[in-house]
């Protein structure tokens, strides 16, 4: 029990410490980029009087971090009168800030647009699962035949083709030419199809790939030809045992890949204009140097990305019980 307490402990002080560096590399870059949030959001006309109450009122006119520098007074320290230490100190009281642009409580933004986001990464692990799982075993099944080879070059193909690539040609040929589907939007059910194909498609071609190695490997241990011995049919002997022990590198791959799946939600998000997180940060976030609404995207996508390594842990256990999680 102790030794269960010590783990979660170690577990939940990594999270936080993973959070905290994410925030603060982003905060950075943030500060770094030239130009002003006041110039970029009241307008080129905006008066000086107009750029200090936006300043004000946003908390600009003070320092970024704790140390600043000038080139007549050297580096000076800010004590706890800076923007840094501020926002920290409201993410422990679970507020993420104002938008500078819509003053909207950013919390509520995320809350607005991170369930799109979360069903379009999910329907793309679907998507991914579907096509890899059925192509990886009979490539396995089939190694070095026909079957085999084709499924090695879909794989190859999928992995070589961006998303940029695969998204505005997924467009031209079913929304464009064939005209079966709407080229963006969220509006609709259906409207999910083109962009999780997209996300999708990547991603079973990794799958694909590493379910051939797993079986092939699995294929050759002793419990399968006990198995066969036993007179299981062949399919029996792939799908309830091959596989199941097969999985465990597949699943690593899943927890890893649902952050590249986030990642790439925010160009595939802004390819067919689908109403989610990544199109909220690229639109009203970095376009618009929003800062809090960036910082509050960025920190809800990191929290996803490890909770989902969290449960891959999990899923471990239950897939081979002789795993004990350090």
């Amino acid at each position: 029990m102790k030794h269960k307490l010590l783990n979660i402990a170690r577990r939940t002080a990594l999270m936080l410490l993973v959070v905290w560096t994410v925030v603060s590399l982003v905060t950075l870059l943030i500060e770094l980029v030239p130009g002003s949030p006041a110039t970029t959001i009241l307008g080129e006309t905006a008066t000086a009087e107009q750029i200090a109450a936006f300043n004000i009122k946003h908390g600009l006119d003070r320092p970024a971090f704790f140390f600043s520098y000038s080139s007549e007074d050297g580096f000076a320290w800010n004590g706890l009168n800076n923007r840094y230490a501020e926002y920290f100190g409201g993410l422990l009281r679970g507020d993420l800030g104002r938008s500078f642009r819509t003053d909207r409580p950013v919390v509520d933004m995320i809350l607005d647009r991170y369930p799109a986001t979360i069903k379009l990464a999910l329907a793309s692990m679907l998507v991914a699962i579907g096509i890899a799982l059925p192509l990886g075993v009979l490539a396995g099944t089939h190694k070095n035949g026909l079957i085999d080879n084709i499924a090695s070059f879909v794989a190859l193909l999928g992995i070589s083709l961006p998303t940029f690539v695969i998204g505005p040609f997924l467009v031209y040929i079913f929304a464009i030419q064939l005209g079966w589907l709407r080229p963006g939007g969220s509006l609709y059910p259906e409207d999910i199809i083109l962009p999780a194909v997209t996300l999708g498609a990547a991603l079973s071609a990794i799958l694909t790939r590493m379910i051939r190695s797993s079986v092939i490997e699995e294929l050759g241990e002793d419990y399968v030809r006990t198995a066969r011995a036993k007179g299981l049919a062949e399919r029996t002997v792939v799908y309830k045992h091959v596989l199941k022990n097969g999985l465990i590198p597949v699943v690593t791959i899943l927890g890893l890949q649902l952050g590249v799946l986030l990642a790439g939600a925010i160009i595939t998000e802004r390819i067919f204009s689908w109403q989610g997180l990544g199109l909220l940060l690229l639109e009203d976030g970095i376009a618009k140097r929003d800062y809090r609404l960036v910082q509050g995207c960025v920190l809800v996508i990191s929290v996803t990305y490890i909770l989902a390594n969290s449960l891959t842990d999990l899923v471990y256990g239950w897939l081979d019980p002789r795993i004990r999680l350090s």
